[in-house]
């Protein structure tokens, strides 16, 4: 592939070396990394450098999630001898704090930009022909000899149901001026049940509502139903449901789901999935057909049919997560710019589920580990942490531990419980690293922490019946 080999930067009627369409974690990293190597880079960003992770995604998100935490953390602090009084949560606060330093880290991003030498431009691009953008409002046309795709995904409200205008997505739901006292969530992913776990710690009244018989599909099976129970004792948690019309109700939403039920709220949070942001992009004009799922075809490098167009990020569908985009980003600049290529390896990808308790993940999950690789052992332990003796809180952690017998070698692990992203990202390393079994068990514990339970687990489970994935 042409993107392999390091190219001389001369004009050749070109404007800039690199143009990318897109503001976000991906585009970001890919322009600073590409002009380091002395690459004259364009940027183009039609509405917040930040993208979706920044401005209305992870960062927000996280700092609500925080702040539904608290909840929690006053009635446990009873237990070891604290007497708080009764904690009063104000709405109007966290969203101006939090709004105060979405802008702040907005600035830091354009800031680096611009100290590492890329021009960034406020406004739509638009793809004319394999090395040529059109600026929406200023109509300038410009000249790449590469250019990257960075523009992510958005929210959609699937399937579409009667009165879903009436629903909000995970865009609006940070632009919320007040709290509402109810809250209906529809879906049973990442985001839904984050946002889920966040309007129950704040106090809102939710319902989390799914169409299948467990949440978070593609986790492993124990998790998933851990997580439900745990759920079920903090929300109205409704699963094999669906939503089948809404229909606005004395200044209230009512929904109608598929039984003929009704929940009346205050706000629709529809979190049902997300799509490619490819509408309007031009990619016809440069031979670039989407996939199936409406996304942009690269091969391991991120490029595209096109040789000089390449993408990364959620608008390729491989994997959304932040980290992937960023890793993508660089690699793409490595490799095009800097004379050293290399590919993401999206197999093996740490990753964690802020929802409460939360969820850490490396690797596969027993049902899918089976099917892999045969014969495992599955190392599990469930135990109630330290912290809960003296609070009284009904809480659970459970820790699994995936190994592949021939090899013994860890294929996956799997954690629920307080910190569980923290206690992931460093067994994340290890995983990565190929380590076996037999390492994990020579690691000395630390103690008294919950991590300890990961290097003490010493005799295989039960063998269980394999759980359907589903």
């Amino acid at each position: 592939m042409s993107g392999t080999e390091h190219e001389p930067f001369d004009d050749q009627g070109f404007d800039v070396d690199l143009f990318v369409i897109g503001g976000g974690s991906g585009g970001v990293r890919a322009a600073r990394i590409a002009a380091g190597y002395g690459a004259r880079v364009q940027l183009a960003e039609e509405y917040r450098v930040g993208g979706t992770c920044v401005i209305r995604g992870c960062v927000p998100k996280k700092l609500m999630v925080y702040a539904g935490r608290f909840s929690d953390e006053f009635e446990d602090a009873a237990g070891f001898g604290w007497e708080v009084g009764t904690p009063r949560f104000d709405w109007a606060t966290l969203k101006a704090r939090r709004d105060a330093e979405v802008t702040r880290l907005e600035g830091i991003y354009a800031t680096n930009l611009m100290r590492a030498g890329v021009e960034v431009v406020a406004d739509r691009a638009v793809i004319e022909d394999p090395h040529t953008v059109r600026l929406v409002r200023s109509g300038t046309r410009v000249r790449a000899r590469h250019i990257l795709i960075a523009v992510g995904a958005h929210p959609v409200k699937e399937p579409l149901i009667p009165g879903a205008e009436l629903a909000i997505t995970s865009n609006e739901v940070f632009e919320l001026e007040t709290q509402p006292e109810r809250i209906l969530v529809v879906g049973g992913g990442y985001i839904a049940v984050e946002f889920a776990g966040v309007f129950a710690g704040l106090g809102t009244r939710t319902t989390l509502l799914h169409r299948g018989d467990r949440l978070l599909r593609g986790f492993d099976g124990e998790i998933r139903q851990a997580l439900g129970e745990a759920y079920a004792k903090r929300m109205d948690l409704r699963l094999n449901a669906t939503v089948h019309r809404l229909d606005r109700r004395d200044g209230a939403i009512l929904a109608t789901l598929n039984d003929g039920s009704e929940i009346l709220v205050d706000q629709v949070l529809v979190a049902t999935g997300r799509r490619p942001n490819v509408a309007g992009l031009g990619l016809e004009r440069a031979g670039i057909a989407l996939d199936v799922a409406g996304a942009i075809p690269v091969d391991r490098f991120s490029q595209t049919a096109a040789p000089s167009i390449y993408a990364v990020g959620d608008v390729t569908n491989r994997a959304a997560l932040t980290p992937i985009a960023i890793r993508e980003g660089h690699a793409f600049a490595d490799t095009v710019f800097g004379g050293k290529p290399w590919a993401v390896d999206h197999g093996l990808i740490p990753t964690a589920v802020f929802s409460t308790p939360e969820i850490g993940v490396v690797g596969h999950g027993e049902e899918v580990a089976r099917r892999l690789y045969g014969e495992i052992d599955v190392y599990e332990a469930r135990f109630r942490p330290m912290k809960a003796t003296l609070s009284g809180r009904d809480e659970r952690i459970l820790m699994k531990i995936i190994v592949e017998r021939a090899s013994d070698r860890v294929v996956g692990v799997h954690v629920l419980g307080h910190d569980a992203g923290e206690i992931i990202q460093a067994v994340g390393i290890a995983v990565t690293m190929g380590a076996k079994k037999a390492d994990f068990d020579r690691t000395i514990a630390v103690h008294p922490t919950a991590g300890e339970e990961l290097v003490t687990m010493r005799t295989p489970s039960v063998v269980k019946q394999p759980v359907a994935v589903g």
